[in-house]
């Protein structure tokens, strides 16, 4: 009789606990919510809709990935984003999508999206895509070039890079299990926050001198 109890009461456990544990971006309960980006409720997923009959029908289609970004930038790449900030028609739909451009020898920095899992496509070029492990893995990094036409899957929460060791210019495009994926960028989390982490944990943590770890704060004062 015990055990039964038990058992039961694992079971409705599950049932409670699953949808916190496995869901991602919440369902819709309806055909589309185009997001009002200008509305004033405070919503928690997701932004609060336009009434469909002002919604039009633009919101089901969008240009903005069609043109190349500007990689003049010290990274050497240009991020084109396409979330629900630029796309309200993906509100409460659970997708998005960025286009990033790359110049010969330009990078997508070391990053993670906590809320999303990405999978890409190499449009143009040669791309050095590494993925890198938790410790479960022993930091372990998966890497591969990926050539134009090639795909390439980062499991969400994971560290991971582009790098263009082509000759040319390259491309590719990425899509999101969610609206608002998220990115951490790692040299601009450690060395750029606001306010700035104390440099002795970062001498600590890197194990470096606090001449390196400020020199390398100064990188990044102005952001990427």
């Amino acid at each position: 009789m015990g055990c039964s109890k038990t058992l039961v009461a694992g079971l409705f456990a599950m049932l409670f606990l699953a949808p916190a544990v496995l869901g991602t971006d919440p369902d819709p309960l309806q055909d589309f919510c185009v997001a009002d980006l200008d509305g004033k409720v405070v919503s928690v997923n997701g932004q609060t809709c336009k009434p469909m009959s002002e919604a039009g029908d633009d919101f089901l289609f969008s240009s903005k990935l069609a043109k190349a970004g500007n990689t003049s930038t010290p990274n050497g790449s240009a991020v084109t984003e396409l979330d629900v900030a630029e796309w309200p028609g993906t509100n409460t739909l659970g997708v998005s999508m960025n286009r990033v451009d790359f110049a010969p020898g330009g990078t997508n920095p070391p990053h993670i999206h906590p809320r999303a899992t990405e999978i890409g496509i190499v449009m143009k070029g040669e791309l050095l895509v590494g993925i890198l492990g938790s410790l479960d893995s022993g930091n372990r990094l998966y890497s591969r070039v990926v050539r134009a036409g090639e795909t390439f899957l980062i499991p969400r929460g994971l560290m991971h890079f582009q790098f263009n060791v082509g000759k040319t210019e390259a491309s590719m495009v990425v899509s999101f299990n969610s609206q608002n994926p998220g990115i951490v960028f790692v040299p601009l989390t450690l060395f750029g926050s606001n306010p700035p982490i104390p440099t002795p944990v970062l001498t600590k943590a890197l194990r470096v001198e606090a001449g390196v770890v400020e020199l390398l704060k100064s990188k990044f004062t102005a952001g990427f």
